[in-house]
């Protein structure tokens, strides 16, 4: 039980909130212990409990503060916690918004509940799931835009991986689409990393969309 991924729900629905805690509790993989209605009322609970969930289920349009405000204010009292949207908005600035303000995920309400789960997992080796085409919205912020390196100095294959980072693929699916080793995607990444000044895949993934890097 203890290597259980600990996930909490912040949702307004009540259906689809007792629904999302129904299925993760069905898996012997994840655990849903706690859910919010509000994003007001998640932030009071995790400061007071000084919880700090693997996961965050985040919808966008709460009551109150909405998920996009609610990201930064999660990441400050729960850093380590993955924020995974899920929405049904699928507009592209709040695509754009979620991404840049750290969401290592981006989900549909349509998404099964079996998908959902795995988007859980994936989050937690190292992806970034989202639906197809949310991630060719992202790739396409790039392509409408004019892109530059801006000095960070990224080689062309520290580009190329971080633009798969982007479409949300996880190391290992990295390596093998490009034929390198684990070990040197590794590698990369730290460069990448180091080069943006940045600490995580999802600080990196927002940054390459507020700075145009591709």
């Amino acid at each position: 039980m203890n290597n259980q991924i600990d996930v909490i729900v912040i949702e307004d629905n009540e259906l689809l909130r007792d629904s999302l805690k129904e299925a993760i509790n069905k898996s012997s993989d994840i655990n849903c212990k706690h859910t919010f209605s509000s994003g007001e009322a998640a932030l009071d609970f995790i400061a007071k409990e000084e919880l700090v969930p693997d996961i965050i289920l985040l919808d966008i349009g709460l009551p109150g503060m909405n998920g996009i405000e609610l990201i930064p204010e999660l990441r400050k009292l729960s850093p380590s916690s993955k924020i995974i949207i899920i929405t049904v908005h699928d507009d592209d600035e709040n695509v754009f918004n979620a991404i840049c303000a750290g969401a290592s995920g981006y989900l549909l309400k349509d998404l099964s509940s079996e998908k959902i789960l795995a988007s859980i997992i994936e989050v937690m080796n190292g992806g970034a799931p989202m639906n197809m085409h949310i991630a060719k919205k992202v790739l396409n912020m790039f392509r409408d835009q004019n892109v530059k390196s801006n000095g960070y100095d990224l080689s062309e294959r520290e580009k190329e991986i971080l633009s798969l980072l982007i479409e949300g693929l996880s190391k290992k699916q990295i390596a093998e689409k490009i034929f390198l080793s684990h070990h040197t995607v590794d590698s990369h990444l730290r460069n990448i990393y180091a080069k943006l000044e940045v600490h995580s895949r999802s600080s990196a993934i927002g940054k390459a969309i507020r700075e145009k890097l591709i």
